[in-house]
């Protein structure tokens, strides 16, 4: 490989790479020819043996999506759905994989509030198997048959509980017992009644018959035929609105054109909406209207302007929705121009500005999964994938052992005008933003997070904390994180600077939210980096969540 070298306006990219260094618990590594990193082990050795095996970043990130499927449900699962950014063969796109509403669902049935969180009926048709099987089929080099092996391996083996996922299981036991069939609890607590204590092993023996079947008969087999006849008989049975007719029409990912932006010297890209990558950019635009000193400083007032930055961005989102399948005629350099987050920057005062909304939205615990792979012929996959809450909607396909997702919570219900007002077929929002960092037109480092609403600040922190402070990406990972809500609530991550800032941000006017060190609700970063100032790949896995990374 030709090593480059290189500033990005001012950092060098030789102190981002030059600082890196594994570790035991290979929360970080480094390899030769290629890197995988996501947030459950066994998902992470799946993508590792896919690319031993031949195989391309897109075979290892299909083989993780699927292992994650099985190991880490609180979090994603064949009920959901997956949206990636790409780069293969010199061409980057957003896979759009977005589940679909189901036909029979209205928003007069969802006035009971808790209707679109728990049970069957807050289900949308699941879109990940559609999703993997488009990519596998377009992109990958490895078959079908090959992919889905390591994730049938798990389910039928078995893997062993975590502290994390124990926790949730604890936190969501009532919302377990709330579904009337208790599908969810059967699989997912000790003997339908309690959580599995750390360390249990757990099998899933109904959802690897399932994979076998699919392994044989394709992703197709899901949505029509033995599997989906048996989805439309468990949700008459227990009132869901899904029926075989929604699965027959597959909801086959859309191939989007990706948005991108400059930043410090270097071309970041994301994903359009429906999901939150311009949101992202946008907070890249404001950052880059100031100095980098600024940033570089760490004074108490850099964090006055980033939580402004965050909540200017968020407003922004509120205002502004964007659906690509009807609203053909707004075009992106509308929500992107550099004039519009230019003279947002110059609005930033010194106190929190009153004239945005200080109501504060629902704490959401939505739970999303993220991984990121790369390969030694350039390419690239960031693709993030959710059931939506923790552990879905509680609710489970009966005979298949998969949560069912609970997406109708992502849809507006009141406002038809709203291009994501609920309507036949129609799409969810989405808060994801998996992103690529290009450098000399080539990808440089592939990147996303779980988190809900801190998604877009948890990537954009990161990618600051290279670019501004030259990090490497394991310490732009591990260091604590801020968000802040549109309503100015700053959630702080607890450490020896933690005290004397929320003070400082408190005579501002915010709210201060004090979360644990390294906590669950800031996001979880899981990065790739193909070196260019020498041979090899370095990756990081969250050290807030379960994940590990590792390559060949």
């Amino acid at each position: 490989m030709q090593a480059h070298t290189g500033r990005t306006s001012g950092v060098s990219i030789e102190q981002i790479e030059g600082t890196f260094s594994p570790t035991r618990d290979r929360k970080a590594a480094v390899s030769k020819h290629g890197m995988v990193a996501t947030a459950f082990p066994e998902a992470t050795k799946a993508g590792v043996a896919m690319l031993r095996k031949g195989g391309n970043a897109i075979d290892a990130a299909c083989a993780s999506s699927l292992a994650l499927a099985v190991c880490e449900p609180q979090a994603s699962g064949i009920g959901g759905q997956t949206i990636a950014l790409v780069h293969i063969n010199g061409r980057t796109m957003s896979i759009d994989g977005s589940s679909r509403a189901p036909s029979l669902a209205h928003s007069s049935v969802f006035e009971k509030h808790a209707r679109r969180f728990i049970g069957n009926k807050a289900t949308t048709v699941p879109s990940t198997l559609a999703t993997i099987g488009y990519l596998n089929e377009h992109y990958g080099r490895l078959d079908w048959h090959t992919i889905i092996q390591p994730a049938i391996r798990i389910a039928r083996r078995g893997y062993r509980i975590t502290q994390l996922q124990h926790n949730a299981q604890n936190n969501n036991l009532d919302k377990f017992f709330k579904v009337k069939s208790r599908s969810g609890a059967k699989y997912f607590l000790r003997d339908g009644q309690v959580p599995y204590d750390v360390g249990d092993l757990f099998v899933q023996d109904d959802l690897a018959d399932m994979l076998t079947h699919l392994s044989k008969y394709g992703y197709f087999s899901f949505y029509h035929g033995k599997i989906a006849e048996e989805i439309d008989k468990d949700m008459r049975k227990n009132r869901g609105f899904l029926r075989g007719e929604d699965l027959a029409l597959i909801p086959h990912p859309v191939e989007r054109r990706p948005i991108s932006k400059r930043y410090r010297g270097v071309q970041i890209f994301s994903i359009p909406p429906p999901g939150a990558g311009d949101t992202m950019l946008l907070v890249m635009m404001m950052l880059n209207n100031i100095p980098k000193r600024h940033l570089q400083k760490k004074d108490l007032d850099t964090y006055h302007y980033l939580a402004e930055t965050f909540r200017k961005a968020l407003l922004y989102r509120t205002q502004r929705p964007f659906d690509p399948n009807t609203y053909h005629q707004i075009k992106d350099t509308v929500h992107l121009s550099q004039s519009f987050a230019r003279n947002l920057s110059k609005s930033i005062r010194d106190t929190v500005d009153t004239s945005l909304p200080l109501r504060e939205p629902s704490v959401d615990l939505e739970d999303t999964t993220h991984m990121s792979t790369i390969d030694d012929e350039g390419n690239a996959v960031s693709m993030t994938q959710s059931i939506e809450l923790v552990y879905g909607s509680k609710a489970a396909a009966e005979g298949l052992g998969f949560l069912y997702n609970n997406y109708m919570s992502a849809f507006e219900f009141e406002n038809p005008n709203h291009p994501f007002f609920l309507r036949p077929n129609g799409i969810p929002w989405s808060s994801v933003c998996p992103s690529i960092v290009f450098y000399n037109h080539e990808p440089w480092i592939a990147v996303g997070s779980p988190g809900s609403a801190r998604i877009f600040s948890a990537v954009s922190l990161f990618l600051s904390r290279l670019f501004d402070e030259g990090n490497s990406i394991y310490e732009a990972m591990e260091r604590p994180r801020i968000h802040c809500s549109l309503g100015g609530r700053v959630s702080l991550e607890n450490d020896e600077s933690t005290t004397g800032l929320a003070e400082h941000l408190r005579k501002k006017g915010y709210k201060i939210d004090i979360r644990e060190r390294y906590s669950f609700y800031l996001g979880a970063i899981h990065a790739v980096l193909k070196c260019q100032t020498a041979d090899g790949f370095q990756g990081v896995a969250e050290i807030r969540r379960d994940g590990t990374a590792e390559g060949i």
